[in-house]
């Protein structure tokens, strides 16, 4: 099976080539502003994109999707879209489960509060789950900001041990792009924002 999965595309998206695959996933922040305009243009080229299934998650920058929840559950079954809120889905004989949350920092969308705030979305992880995707990172891994600090969520990283996916897709922190699977970890940690890779993409 091919999974193809990208993160903070942050309305960049018509300047990527997707290859066929048969599972595309976006791990959040398709939107820069978090309109419902910019939303429904990913949507149709994320539809369009040469994928047997589409699975969707929103970030802290999708407002929209926190916002008014009815237009995009609407929008992505329109598109044959996957939406996930925290929350699981079979797709292709793998189970997967997607959340938005990332842990509090400015007004942005889809925040909690570290500690038991947090942990209680982490709590709602599958203990059977194949590919998890979260907005945010796991601290530690796939979580360094410029200035040198882990900002990834520790009740995030706890959670992932105990259930050990075979997969972590994640992104928010767009530097961090990369696979920063630990030694011997049974599960593989992939920061997939592609926003450090368009450069040329304005803040």
């Amino acid at each position: 099976m091919k999974i193809v999965a990208l993160s903070d595309t942050h309305m960049a998206h018509e300047r990527l080539h997707v290859p066929a695959c048969d599972l595309l996933i976006h791990g959040g922040d398709c939107t820069r502003r978090g309109n419902a305009a910019e939303l429904d243009a990913f949507l149709r080229w994320f539809a369009d994109q040469p994928a047997t299934a589409r699975v969707l998650i929103a970030g802290n920058h999708d407002f929209i999707c926190e916002r008014d929840r009815a237009h995009v559950r609407a929008a992505t079954r329109q598109h044959g879209i996957v939406y996930l809120e925290d929350e699981a889905v079979e797709l292709l004989g793998l189970r997967l489960w997607g959340s938005p949350i990332t842990p509090s920092f400015g007004s942005w969308a889809f925040q909690r509060r570290r500690g038991a705030e947090i942990a209680a979305v982490w709590a709602k992880i599958p203990d059977r789950v194949d590919v998890l995707i979260t907005h945010g990172p796991p601290h530690g891994l796939g979580d360094k900001i410029w200035l040198g600090a882990h900002v990834g969520c520790e009740e995030l990283r706890s959670r992932v041990r105990a259930v050990q996916p075979k997969v972590h897709l994640f992104g928010h922190i767009h530097e961090a792009f990369g696979d920063h699977t630990p030694p011997g970890s049974p599960t593989r940690y992939l920061n997939v924002a592609i926003r450090s890779l368009l450069p040329l993409f304005p803040n």
